[in-house]
């Protein structure tokens, strides 16, 4: 590992393996841990068992974890539009900051300057769908709420490094029950194993203004309109 433009420091973790999978994804995260040498000691703690490519600190530091080539301990149990080993076929970034049990709050301006070239580089370089720019709790929506409803895709979706949120939505909801939108929420990628977790997921990401777990007919709209994306070929 070597430091350049975008890293400013290395920390090896020793928690890492080889991929079994091409690079298809970026997973965003938060540490939920303060200060931030406490998550870089955990990262590279062999007994943790858990590591990410790269943290960036509150302040814009961007550390090194593991190489990118390799395959680091970040998603856990994960699934991801039919990749069950979502480690294998990512990259994962995690953000310094204290998470929902230590204050949740927005994210710093200085971190997002600094993930933003970040992103851009891998998504670029591993020619990554903007769909497969997601966050923690959208691959494992049963265990993780991460990055959470103040992190701001809206931003990263106008440099074109996630979807955008859709604006202009046919009032029309196809899906007429909750049973038929989990359904639905299937096919677009994620887990449902348990339903109610994953709509909190889907409205963290794409309504994160309303958090219920419950389906209504303004989530089935926001849906439809990303699965008639997809299908069209314009969710790249």
């Amino acid at each position: 590992m070597e430091i350049n433009e975008l890293v400013h420091a290395v920390r090896p973790s020793p928690n890492y393996n080889e991929r079994t999978s091409p690079i298809t994804m970026l997973v965003l995260h938060y540490t939920e841990m303060k200060p931030v040498e406490t998550a870089l000691d955990r990262l590279t703690d062999p007994e943790a068992g858990v590591s990410a490519h790269y943290l960036i600190s509150e302040e814009g530091v961007v550390t090194q974890l593991v190489p990118e080539e390799k395959r680091a301990w970040h998603a856990g149990t994960s699934f991801w539009r039919g990749t069950k080993d979502v480690n294998s076929a990512s990259i994962g970034i995690e953000l310094d900051h204290p998470g929902h049990a230590g204050g949740y709050r927005e994210f710093a301006d200085v971190q997002f300057e600094a993930l933003l070239p970040l992103a851009a580089r891998i998504v670029k370089q591993y020619d990554i769908p903007r769909a497969n720019v997601v966050g923690h709790s959208d691959v494992a929506p049963l265990r993780k709420i991460d990055p959470g409803e103040l992190f701001p895709w809206d931003r990263l979706a106008e440099y074109g490094l996630c979807l955008p949120k859709p604006e202009k939505i046919e009032q029309v909801d196809p899906f007429h029950n909750e049973g038929a939108f989990i359904l639905g929420l299937e096919r677009y990628g994620y887990d449902i194993t348990e339903g109610r977790k994953t709509i909190e997921a889907f409205e963290r990401r794409w309504r994160p203004d309303k958090i219920e777990g419950r389906y209504d007919a303004q989530l089935g709209a926001i849906l439809w309109h990303l699965l008639l994306e997809r299908d069209r070929g314009d969710a790249r």
